[in-house]
């Protein structure tokens, strides 16, 4: 039906820069809003950037003037330009989205995930 499926995860050292990405594919009409949350080892899932489909953006304080949203309706696809990246990052980034269907239905999907790690 809905795919939503991250990538752009990798091992980088503090200070480096990542972009993260979020492709939904499916029987999609629109995508109302793209979040992205994390979760690091043994901590609860938090919320780290939202963007509406009107491109307002929203941000956890911990990564706000370091982490940039955007995204492509065109191509069903939001980016998460994560800057000066600090070990505290590191965790697994899960896409989730609002998705309106052809159908008319607004349905939540989320990613499996992609692993971030920051580390010297």
């Amino acid at each position: 039906q809905v795919q939503l499926v991250e990538s752009g995860g990798a091992l980088v050292q503090p200070g480096e820069s990542l972009r993260l990405s979020c492709a939904a594919s499916g029987n999609i009409l629109s995508i109302y809003a793209m979040n992205w949350y994390r979760q690091a080892p043994g901590k609860q899932r938090e919320l780290v950037a939202v963007i509406t489909s009107d491109g307002s953006t929203n941000y956890a304080n911990s990564v706000k003037g370091r982490f940039t949203l955007s995204r492509d309706n065109a191509a069903n696809t939001g980016y998460l330009q994560m800057n000066s990246l600090k070990p505290d990052d590191t965790a697994v980034y899960y896409c989730n989205a609002d998705i309106i269907l052809v159908t008319g239905e607004l349905l939540d999907y989320w990613g499996k995930g992609t692993l971030v790690t920051v580390s010297s």
